[in-house]
Formats: C-alpha cells, structure tokens, sequence
C-alpha cells in the first residue's frame, strides 16, 4: 500500500483506542509452535521469511507505526530517561542510524527515502512528514543523538550493548514499551544480571547458551527469537516507573470483557552486529492482540488454551497470569474442539 491512509489513528493508554485490521490479525507473530511452552534459546536466522509476515523485511513498519510514534514521543515527555546513552556508545548511535535508515529506504521505498552525497546525507520519512539533511557523524546537526533521533522513527525499544570481558553490557537504549523491567535500573548492567528475576531458565542453562551464540552473532548475520507475555488493555508502557497507571489494570478483568481486556504481547527480538562499533544491538518489537481477535485464527485459539492451561505456575506469574488465568483459561476453552493442531506457529491455509 502506497497511501498513508495505511496507518491508524489510535491510542495505547486513556481510551485505548487501538484495533488490529484482519491483515495485521493474520500476519500476528504467533509464537507457540506446539502446544506446550517452556523456555528454550530458539534463535534462527533473521532472513527474509514468508511474504507478508512480521519476517519479510528487517525493520517490520505496519499500520500502527505513526500511532506508536506518538505514544513513544509522550513517554519520553513524562520521563526522559526511557533513552539513556553512556559517552562511549556515541558511535554505536551513528552505526544504528546508518542501519536502519538504509534497511528502511530500501525495504520501504514508498515511505521511506535516503539520499547520501559522502557524509552529507538527506532522509524522508513520510508517514512521520520528516525531511531533514544532516552531517553523518555530526551530533550538532540532529535535534538528539543519532540513537534518539532513529529511534523517536522506529517502532520497538532498542537495547545497544557492548561487548567486553566475554559479556554483552547494556550500556545505551530507548525503552518505552517494555513489559516490566527499567532501562534506567538495568542501564551499564551485564547480561546475566538484567535477565536476573527470570524464574527457571537460569537453573536450565537458557542463558548461558544464549550468551554464547550472541557474543558470536556477526555482522550481516542477524538472528531473532520470539518472545511473549500478557497484558490486560493494549497498553504499550508497562514500565515499572508507570506501575501506578496500570498495575490495577488486572483488577478489572472478569468473565464477561476478558476477551477484550486481555492481549497476548508478544516480542519480535533480533540481534545485529554494528560495523565501527563492534556493539549489538537487541531490538524488541511489540505486537499486541486481543484474546477475542487472537480466536479468530482457529488454530490459535485451539493451542493458546492448552498452552496457557498447563503452563507451570511460576511461568504463569512471570507472564502477567497471576489473578487473570482462570478467566483466560476458561475464555480460552471455547474453542479448543480438542482436534491435533499443525506444526510450526503459522495459521492454517484455508
């Protein structure tokens, strides 16, 4: 689609106003591919994969781009710490400009233009009404630094790490739609530390082995993994910081609006290697969908009931199902027919 009618008008606090079309329904990354769940690395490739989908270009732009832009713009007006960058990872910011800019320009064509004359460059942002020729590697002709500037353009946070004593530090980002944890508490912390309170996947070895493929990720081999929880209103900022706002949120969760109220979040997490840096970069995009628009999908439907159903009780608490379980248990039943589902997290072709 060429037309900036594309993109929704919509909020993801007060009102919530937000809605998924019957396109982005179907290409929602579904990310239970069996009917169980436990923790496990799955890391793959982050190549181009299935037309359509959330894995077809490297930076995903759907119809909720303008309006998370503007949440994300709200955010860092209550609180600018959501973006912190430590001196050193000044060129770090400049190597994740130059990435997402070039992946955008060329994967987004209609939207998105970029025009370099050796380090005198031109960038377009349509949907966002951005254009704006800046120095490359010249933080005084940007109105932030080159993190901030991309990133107030890309949906999902970034962590940027650094590499250093065979561990990854979280030493920059921009955090504004993360599912309970603080850039600012984690900021300058290693990799076994921010991952901390994680129940059961320390004791597993899940960590270690990620670490040990991360530290080994190479430039122009990014890889990705799929990550999920749940949420109660399609509410982007779940930030400690903003607990107050929505920790009662669950509270209002019954049998009657459960389908509603309740979305399964889930995280499209990839990892790039930067060129002058030599930092990796950790984006976290987040999708949202209701219970009820998730059931559409029958094979959905089927699977996340027996997923969240026998889910051990410490995952369950750790993935937003302390008080709402039940209700989504039983909502959920309704349409699990009890028939085998297929492999792999995709729909069903009709």
């Amino acid at each position: 689609m060429t037309t900036l009618d594309f993109f929704h008008d919509e909020t993801f606090r007060d009102d919530f106003t937000y809605w998924n079309s019957p396109e982005a329904i179907r290409r929602f990354p579904f990310p239970f591919n069996e009917d169980k769940y436990m923790y496990s690395v799955n890391l793959e490739p982050h190549v181009a994969f299935k037309p359509g989908s959330v894995f077809e270009k490297s930076f995903d732009v759907d119809e909720h781009y303008v309006s998370e832009m503007r949440d994300r713009a709200l955010v860092l007006q209550e609180d600018p710490l959501r973006c912190q960058s430590l001196p050193h990872m000044n060129m770090a910011g400049w190597d994740l400009l130059e990435l997402i800019m070039t992946k955008k320009a060329a994967e987004y064509p209609e939207w998105f233009e970029l025009h370099q004359d050796g380090d005198r460059w031109r960038w377009v942002n349509r949907p966002l009404d951005i254009d704006h020729t800046f120095t490359f590697l010249d933080n005084t002709t940007l109105p932030y630094g080159p993190m901030e500037y991309i990133m107030r353009q890309t949906q999902g946070d970034y962590a940027i790490l650094d590499q250093r004593d065979n561990n990854l530090w979280m030493d920059a980002g921009m955090i504004t739609t993360q599912a309970d944890w603080s850039l600012d508490f984690d900021l300058g912390m290693n990799f076994m530390e921010w991952h901390g309170p994680v129940p059961l996947a320390h004791e597993m070895g899940i960590f270690d082995r990620a670490l040990k493929f991360l530290l080994n990720v190479r430039q122009g081999q990014p890889a990705r993994r799929l990550n999920w929880t749940m949420t109660v209103n399609p509410r982007l900022d779940t930030s400690p910081e903003r607990y107050a706002k929505w920790g009662t949120d669950r509270m209002e969760v019954n049998a009657d609006n459960v389908g509603q109220l309740m979305h399964l979040r889930v995280e499209l997490q990839s990892f790039w290697r930067l060129p002058r840096s030599n930092a990796l970069i950790f984006p976290i995009r987040c999708y949202l969908i209701s219970l009820q628009d998730l059931a559409t999908i029958p094979k959905w439907g089927r699977r996340f009931h027996r997923v969240i159903r026998d889910l051990p009780d410490e995952l369950a608490d750790y993935k937003g199902l302390t008080i709402t379980r039940p209700y989504v248990i039983e909502y959920m039943s309704q349409f699990d027919d009890g028939t085998p589902t297929s492999p792999g997290i995709f729909a069903d072709e009709e």
